[in-house]
């Protein structure tokens, strides 16, 4: 294991060859961003990709949260989950939302709705899910319960790209859901997000938001931000698209290799897609129970010291940090599930050039502990 050095993401980029006429326009033109071109081409394609009606494309899926919270203007509190990345709340408290944590499920490890309905207070005015691992959340129940108690739904999907269930792309559910194009992402442009709208004047309120609130060039009506996409980001994404169904492919083998030679491994357990799931292979977690011989971190420590970078994703919760620990909602009692499974979880390596005998050598050395 000592030369079998990989990395739990690493960024899958088109030759470089094929880059440089994209540059080469982008000089030409002179348009370095504000909805150049290729910023608009790439909108067009995506939505055409996923499956959706409106895309917003921004510099990063965390500005892009933050903005669809204010687009919908949020207040008061928002329940979401403490098993993510901070990004998801700390772009509530940008807003100046509350955060209420709820726990997870443990098959998937998604906001559980059957402990939605018990934090609601008359504070509530939101929901915001995330789809954890590319994992699609319950999105039947969290709408009829958004529906009964007449709340909002914001989906962070920044690990969903191109994900889909019976009825199509997940992004379609609930008011809007977000994307990261983080350059550890499926669909990376480097850096990059995108919020998914419904409808073409919530796109154009969005746009405006991301924009520093301008609607002309004259006229400023709310106090947005700048969060617009580059042109060179939106050059990368349109020959980015070009090669995403390869790349996933890819990632399905890899996740499929990881699956057989794990199997039966006393102690180890793979989270398992739905079968009724267009699945993107983001990230290939596996829970490290008390019945495995090494403990998590033992285990995370000892891949490390063999050149394998894996990930304990997510790793303390959100609810441990010195910001939100002194919640009511944060407290481990509350959230039991997510708790164990942040105390267990360890990301593997995968992207579309891990080679197999690598994937040989880290499945055995687990088999070995």
């Amino acid at each position: 294991m000592k030369n079998a050095t990989t990395f739990v993401t690493k960024p899958s980029l088109p030759p470089l060859e094929e880059f440089i006429p994209s540059l080469e326009k982008i000089w030409d033109n002179r348009v370095l961003t504000n909805g150049g071109p290729f910023h608009k081409e790439l909108e067009q394609k995506l939505c055409e990709h996923l499956g959706v009606q409106h895309v917003c494309l921004f510099a990063n899926g965390t500005i892009a949260l933050q903005t669809a919270l204010q687009a919908l203007r949020i207040t008061g509190e928002v329940i979401t989950t403490p098993y993510s990345f901070v990004a998801t709340s700390h772009s509530l408290l940008w807003n100046g939302i509350q955060p209420v944590f709820v726990d997870v499920e443990r098959d998937n490890l998604n906001l559980d709705p059957a402990r939605i309905e018990a934090a609601i207070t008359q504070n509530t005015t939101a929901i915001v899910p995330v789809h954890c691992y590319g994992h699609p959340c319950d999105t039947d129940a969290i709408q009829r319960i958004a529906d009964d108690y007449n709340l909002k739904v914001i989906y962070d999907a920044a690990h969903a790209f191109g994900v889909r269930d019976v009825n199509g792309s997940i992004l379609n559910y609930g008011d809007l859901s977000v994307l990261s194009f983080h350059a550890t992402k499926v669909f990376n442009t480097f850096e990059g997000g995108a919020i998914i709208c419904p409808d073409a004047k919530t796109k154009a309120r969005v746009d405006n938001l991301k924009n520093f609130g301008h609607t002309g060039e004259i006229s400023v009506v709310a106090s947005g931000t700048n969060g617009k996409m580059s042109e060179f980001n939106a050059a990368l994404g349109v020959l980015q698209l070009k090669y995403i169904d390869v790349m996933i492919e890819a990632r399905q083998r890899i996740d499929t290799a990881y699956r057989e030679r794990l199997a039966g491994v006393k102690g180890i357990r793979c989270l398992d897609p739905s079968t009724e799931t267009v699945s993107n292979y983001s990230y290939f977690p596996i829970l490290v129970g008390e019945d495995f011989p090494i403990s998590r971190d033992a285990l995370y420590d000892a891949l490390k010291e063999n050149g394998v970078h894996a990930r304990r994703y997510f790793y303390p919760l959100i609810s441990s940090f010195a910001m939100y620990r002194s919640m009511p909602s944060s407290q481990e009692s509350n959230l039991p599930v997510a708790t164990r499974a942040s105390q267990q979880v360890l990301c593997l390596p995968i992207f579309p050039d891990l080679e197999m005998d690598v994937i040989e050598k880290i499945t055995d050395f687990i088999r070995s502990c």
